[in-house]
């Protein structure tokens, strides 16, 4: 009897593992999308107040601002994108095509014009998430070489600041 445990458990361990290694990888995407989505939660209220202009952030100021305390991302891998729009339905939130140069690194030239008072603006921040693939072909990426593009989107009105 306990020579047909064995058989019977080494059945069932691969698709277990599989299971276990999925759950833990989707949940990891999960948290970090949901980290990025606070991030741009954050740096699209700098934006809508007016902190941002009163300031007079750059863009590179702004990306610092961006990253601050992330614990999940690297800064030099955060991409921050800032439009304005005339009006909401013009907008565009869509997840956007990365380019890629000779060394593999996204090459996007990244906007950055967070309006004025009453503007419409979408700040979109964007990261490359690195995904593993797992047993039984399970594969999260939707980018080249084992990445995950993670996007988080901040449609406002700004405020009327002064």
């Amino acid at each position: 009897m306990t020579g047909a445990a064995a058989v019977e458990f080494a059945l069932v361990a691969a698709p277990f593992l599989a299971l276990i290694l999925a759950i833990i990888q989707v949940g990891l995407i999960i948290y970090a999308t949901q980290s990025l989505q606070t991030m741009a939660a954050a740096a699209g209220r700098l934006i809508l107040t007016g902190q941002v202009q009163t300031q007079n952030m750059t863009q590179a100021d702004f990306d610092k601002a961006v990253c601050g305390d992330a614990i999940l991302f690297a800064c030099s891998g955060l991409m921050v994108d800032v439009q304005k729009y005339s009006s909401f339905s013009g907008a565009d939130t869509s997840m956007p095509t990365l380019t890629y140069d000779a060394q593999g690194n996204v090459s996007n030239n990244w906007q950055y014009s967070p309006g004025g008072p009453g503007d419409i603006v979408v700040m979109r921040l964007m990261y490359r998430w690195p995904v593993f693939l797992g047993p039984l072909g399970l594969n999260l990426s939707n980018l080249g070489n084992g990445y995950r593009l993670l996007m988080a989107t901040a449609a406002f009105k700004n405020e009327p600041y002064k």
